[in-house]
């Protein structure tokens, strides 16, 4: 029981060093720094190898005390443990404090995750947009401007080679 208590422990620190590089990515993603948005999502990855690796612990930890319990292991939670746990309160104590304290920082590199998602999805859609205003600048009708040979002057309507015509 003390090795699952330690694998959660641990799992959560990871969980925890996971939510500071997903915090300190927010500003990057808004500040539109890819270099660094590459180097804090290599930091991630790392991390969470290392919480790939303890979930196999874990994962091995549950098998474990399933088979001393006689109990399947699918089926069996750290919520069932704790309750078993009744002739022991200062594991089935730890252990609900360890779970807890997963659950609750899981939760919140979940919300860091999915308002850095919405960050991204929203730069992605600006940039999106901007493509498609260049674009349709591109692929505006020409103007009745002639050449002195009668020739169209094949000039586009807002578009000039340096960008957008702002005397329009």
């Amino acid at each position: 029981m003390e090795g699952l208590i330690d694998v959660l422990g641990r799992e959560s620190g990871l969980y925890e060093e996971l939510l500071k590089l997903s915090s300190t990515k927010t500003p990057v993603i808004v500040a539109g720094d890819l270099d660094q948005l590459a180097t804090v999502t290599e930091k991630e990855q790392q991390v969470v190898d290392r919480i790939a690796d303890l979930e196999k612990e874990r994962q091995q930890s549950m098998k474990d005390i399933a088979d001393v319990l006689n109990k399947d292991v699918r089926t069996l939670t750290i919520t069932d443990l704790i309750a078993l746990l009744v002739k022991r309160p200062a594991e089935a104590k730890a252990l609900a404090r360890e779970r807890d304290r997963l659950k609750d920082v899981a939760k919140r590199v979940r919300l860091v995750n999915e308002q850095n998602q919405q960050l991204l999805q929203s730069s992605l859609e600006m940039v999106q947009f901007e493509m498609n205003i260049i674009q349709a600048s591109r692929k505006a009708p020409e103007t009745a401007n002639y050449t002195r040979t009668a020739g169209a002057a094949g000039e586009t309507i807002g578009y000039t080679a340096s960008g957008f015509d702002a005397k329009q």
